[in-house]
Formats: structure tokens, C-alpha cells, sequence
């Protein structure tokens, strides 16, 4: 197997961690770069070389990598509402300065971790890439023009790049606090504590939850197969659970505590990534959190 200099730009991260571990474990040659905002110094792997850097401040050179992993962001919808500007430089600004840097480099392809909030309240399900885009929040307007971007660069300067729309990312090193927090997290943290799971709106909105190491597997295709110029995929498990089924996993009492704008279901088609790259799902939630209770 080729052996590949990658950078993982957000490496310190709950995903981007994972990723490091991934590559690092296929014998790769991995250089990390996170201005920890979110990351956790616990999580990078000492076999990779870390560079505390803030992309959209300091200066960084991206010669010499083979593949540009971007992990790097600040996911989190109502605080995007609440700073849409600090959600524009985190989510916008990082990658645009990624993209120009890789620009007339030895790079071969970007990888880029977008979202399925750029869909909104989709009116068709599963959802598939070509399903119009609607995004609901700064956040998701943010990934949608760092996506038009790498389009477009990819026509202009022949910049090689793949954005992989993530549904709703659980697993190992999720936190139930700051950016990175979702429902499950915030569960399993409850029930730890042994106070209610907390609720928001009624609890019938379902998400479509994917594993991180699924994930990550996802990335790694799209580095290693040929994906054309540009190329979008969806990455999901490919079925939906309402946030009360999920509560009831945990078998603790819950609490509802008001609504928030949220499109009600996410559903994933996942056949292109299936058919193109090889992907497929291994764990489902339910799974995972039977496993850990």
C-alpha cells in the first residue's frame, strides 16, 4: 500500500481525532494543525506531528502534503444564529484560507467535512445530493458556500476536491458540552449524573445517525479512489430514530424544555457513496448505545 503525507486540519477534534488515529494506524505519515477552540490537546495522537495554529490568523505552508483533510469548524446552529459573523470566519474563512493555500501545490485533493444541515427541512426522503438546498442557519450557509468554493476552484485551478455531507455523527470522544455537543451526548451525560434527559420541541424529530469510524472510513475512500474534480457525498446510516426512541435506550426520565428552529427529519441516501466508493455503515446508534450503557 502507498504510503500518503496527510494533514488534518482540526485534528485535535472529536472527528478529526479519529481520523488521525485512522491513518496513523494504516502506517501514514500525519501532520495535525488546530487552534483548539474545540479540539482537546488529549486527543492528538503522539505518533502525528501537532502544530497549535490558528488557520485564519497565522501563516502555513501546504506544500508538500499529498491529501488535505478539513476537519475544522465550529458545528453548532443556534450559536451560528446567535454570532453569525464568528460562525462565518470559523466555518467560511477557515476553508477559503485552506483552498488558496493548496492553490499551485503539491496537493492532489482536498477533503472536506460539510453537512446535511445545507438540505434544511428537506421535502424528500431519503435525501439525496441533488435534493435542493435549503439551509437554515448561518452554519449551514457557511458549509454550502465553502462548497461552492471548492467547486469553483476545482474549475478555475484544477484543485481536486470531495465534500462529504455528514448527517448526525456519534461515537468515542463526542462531547456533551461547547460546539461538538448532540443529543446523544448530552444523554449519555445525563444519565451519567442521573438527572432527566432534556428535550427540545416534542421528541418525534428524527435524525439519521452515523458512526464516526464510519465516517472517517468515508474520508479515506475519498482520498484514495478516484472522485473526478469535484464530487459531493452523503454520509449517513441511511435510517432515522426519533429523539424520544433514543431517550428511551437510556431508561431514564425526561424533560422537555421548549422548541428551537430545527428541520424536523433527516434521512439519508447514501447510495452514491455506496456505489461509487465502496462505503458502507457498520454500527447503528442503537447498537452503540447498548454497548456503552
Amino acid at each position: 500500500m502507498d504510503r500518503f503525507n496527510f494533514l488534518v486540519v482540526g485534528g485535535a477534534g472529536f472527528i478529526g481525532s479519529s481520523m488521525v488515529d485512522f491513518l496513523i494506524g494504516a502506517d501514514h505519515d500525519v501532520t495535525i494543525i488546530d487552534n483548539l477552540s474545540t479540539g482537546k490537546i488529549s486527543n492528538v495522537n503522539r505518533l502525528a506531528k501537532f502544530l497549535e495554529i490558528d488557520i485564519t490568523k497565522d501563516e502555513f505552508s501546504f506544500e508538500g502534503f499529498d491529501y488535505v483533510i478539513h476537519m475544522a469548524a465550529t458545528p453548532n446552529v443556534q450559536q451560528s444564529i446567535d454570532n453569525p459573523i464568528l460562525s462565518n470566519s470559523n466555518n467560511f474563512q477557515t476553508t477559503l484560507k485552506i483552498i488558496e493555500g493548496c492553490k499551485n501545490t503539491s496537493v492532489k485533493k482536498i477533503i472536506f467535512s460539510s453537512t446535511s444541515a445545507i438540505y434544511g427541512d428537506s421535502k424528500y426522503f431519503p435525501t439525496r445530493e441533488k435534493s435542493d438546498e435549503n439551509p437554515m442557519s448561518p452554519y449551514a450557509l457557511d458549509k454550502l458556500m465553502s462548497e461552492k468554493y471548492l467547486k469553483l476552484y476545482s474549475e478555475l485551478y484544477g484543485i481536486k476536491s470531495v465534500c462529504l455531507r455528514y448527517f448526525n455523527v456519534f461515537g468515542e470522544r463526542m462531547t456533551s458540552e461547547g460546539a461538538y455537543k448532540s443529543v446523544i451526548s448530552v444523554f449519555k451525560g445525563q444519565k451519567e449524573k442521573n438527572i432527566a434527559l432534556t428535550i427540545t420541541n416534542d421528541g418525534s424529530q428524527r435524525r439519521d445517525f452515523v458512526y464516526v469510524g464510519d465516517v472517517v472510513y468515508a474520508n479515506y475512500l475519498s482520498c484514495i479512489n478516484e472522485t473526478g474534480d469535484f464530487n459531493l457525498y452523503n454520509v449517513g446510516f441511511g435510517e432515522n430514530i426519533s429523539v424520544n426512541e433514543i431517550a428511551s435506550y437510556f431508561n431514564q426520565p425526561t424533560s422537555y424544555i421548549g422548541k428551537r428552529v430545527e428541520p424536523f427529519q433527516t434521512l439519508c441516501d447514501n447510495t452514491k457513496i455506496v456505489s461509487e466508493l465502496g462505503w458502507n455503515p457498520t454500527i447503528s446508534v442503537k447498537d452503540w448505545i447498548s454497548d456503552k450503557k
